[in-house]
């Protein structure tokens, strides 16, 4: 609502939003723009279909930044004051210019990546992918249920939603092959996953425990950790991925706080004795509404709540050994997949390695082919019974380059 404006006064409205929005109060996720063509990059939070610029809604200088990291990397304390100051302006006068509709900005990517490590934490994705790489032996590795399996990825190649996603090359070699060939990956494939965002890092050498994730992981982001199969297939033995995945990992634009998600805390599934390190009184997840649309297509219905091991667990083994954090590293949960058909995470669970094609807008389809477009979105329960978004992580494949 405009309320006028005068000498020295800017024009200025009640910021609110309709009943039923994903982006109200309770979510508030933080992401960077700019106003095309030539604007400088700022950090706001969604707000509704608009930005709401935090440096000039807050009057705060620190938030005209490029980055989100310097306030990632500031206090949970800080988290925590900033969010219920944003909350505080709902209901009330903003001055105009602090709101920009959505639909006229550039959204960039959120924070610089320092490290990428993904992890493999869906047993029904294990199980599915184990009996197609290793027929015949056991779907599961010995160490699958007593440490949550990673592998580092390439955190240059993090990009934001919307970038086009380049067909990558490489070696590949049939099954009734004798020796490999090069070229494009014909077996081009997608992961959809959640990704943590870590805040404050820690020192080399030392560890963070189970109890101590509020302190380090500011929020998370959709991921989609494109993947060429018949890359990945002929290179992970013995050493595991490395071409077949580090060719791009697409984000969402929009970083949701962990303190919007506490409504949506779950029990894991049961997972046994657990090491001293990765025990926790109550190990918990996240009930996550994921989707995936192919070509506009819901595909897909992944169930972040099935995934085995809790994000906390994740960051204990991944500093158990003394590595070190950073402002802006990244893990992420590895495939999200469920029991139930139509929930699986990966086309190559959800096609039977291929052999068994969905329908896509009337074609039968099983690997993505060039100008195909994949996006992951999803939501979550918030205080008060409603609903908040997760945004959009989207990408488009172009052909390979000579």
């Amino acid at each position: 609502m405009d309320l006028g404006a005068g000498p020295g006064r800017a024009v200025v409205s009640v910021l609110e939003v309709p009943p039923g929005s994903l982006y109200g109060k309770e979510n508030l996720p933080y992401g960077v723009y700019r106003r095309p063509p030539g604007g400088e990059p700022r950090i706001g939070v969604r707000v509704h279909e608009a930005v709401l610029d935090l440096a000039l809604a807050l009057d705060d200088a620190s938030f005209a930044v490029p980055t989100l990291n310097p306030f990632l990397a500031a206090s949970p304390q800080r988290w925590a004051e900033v969010r219920v100051a944003l909350q505080s302006l709902f209901g009330g006068p903003v001055d105009d210019r602090a709101l920009v509709p959505l639909c006229e900005v550039e959204l960039l990517l959120p924070f610089a990546v320092g490290d990428y490590v993904d992890f493999y934490c869906s047993e029904q994705h294990a199980r599915a992918v184990g009996q197609m790489f290793r027929p015949g032996q056991p779907p599961l590795m010995p160490n699958w249920h007593h440490l949550p399996v990673g592998y580092h990825g390439r955190s240059g190649t993090v990009v934001v939603s919307g970038t086009e996603v380049v067909r990558p090359m490489g070696q590949r070699r049939g099954a009734d092959d004798d020796h490999p060939d090069f070229g494009p990956t014909q077996r081009l494939d997608i992961e959809c996953e959640v990704g943590f965002v870590v805040g404050p890092g820690s020192v080399l050498g030392s560890r963070i425990g189970t109890e101590e994730f509020n302190e380090h992981v500011f929020g998370l982001v959709l991921v989609n950790d494109w993947s060429a199969r018949d890359i990945q297939s002929w290179e992970y033995v013995p050493l595991g991925p490395h071409l077949g995945k580090s060719f791009a990992t697409t984000i969402g634009p929009w970083v949701v706080p962990m303190a919007a998600l506490e409504a949506a805390r779950v029990p894991t599934p049961t997972q046994g004795d657990k090491l001293p390190y990765l025990a926790m009184d109550e190990p918990w997840g996240l009930d996550l509404e994921l989707e995936v649309a192919w070509n506009g297509q819901q595909v897909s219905r992944p169930p972040y709540r099935a995934i085995h091991w809790s994000p906390a667990q994740m960051l204990a083994h991944l500093t158990v050994n003394g590595a070190a954090t950073r402002t802006g590293d990244l893990f992420a949960s590895g495939t999200v997949s469920g029991d139930e058909p139509g929930t699986q995470g990966a086309f190559i669970e959800l096609t039977r390695n291929g052999e068994q094609p969905i329908r896509v807008n009337g074609e039968d389809r099983s690997f993505l082919e060039d100008g195909d477009e994949v996006a992951i979105t999803g939501s979550a329960v918030c205080a008060g019974g409603g609903r908040l978004g997760l945004g959009e992580c989207r990408g488009r494949i172009a052909p390979a380059r000579p």
